[in-house]
């Protein structure tokens, strides 16, 4: 999968910024970010992103909220949706793959790990 644009649902500016960096290796690439679960949700709904990498714990609504809201959107239901947190107990990550995330990958995050997974992704989305 070669995603076009992606977006990154983070409420840490740094991880943000380091997620945005290891993308810009993905040549025409296009990376929107929001900060918090509730705009991450209206951003996938007015955006379409071709991907989204998304955080667990943020203010407001959490990342696991957010995956089941924007699963539950006709529009957004079958974007892949990749788990960037530092919450790696086992509990929790069934809690996301519950949630309807495809995947998973903890913080701090490396380039090579979250480009292979982004590659392997099926490209599920309706044409």
């Amino acid at each position: 999968m070669q995603p076009k644009k992606i977006l990154i649902v983070d409420d840490s500016k740094v991880a943000a910024m380091t997620q945005e960096l290891i993308l810009r290796s993905l040549r025409g690439c296009e990376v929107i970010t929001a900060e918090d679960g509730i705009k991450g949700v209206e951003k996938a709904v007015a955006e379409q992103p071709d991907l989204i990498l998304m955080d667990v714990v943020m203010p407001r609504m959490n990342g696991f909220e957010a995956c089941r809201l924007i699963r539950g959107h006709e529009a957004t239901e079958s974007i892949p949706i990749i788990m960037v947190t530092t919450r790696s107990e086992p509990a929790h990550v069934d809690e996301g793959f519950a949630s309807g995330c495809n995947d998973y990958i903890f913080k701090p995050i490396g380039a090579v790990e979250l480009l292979e997974k982004i590659h392997k992704l099926p490209d599920g989305r309706k044409q």
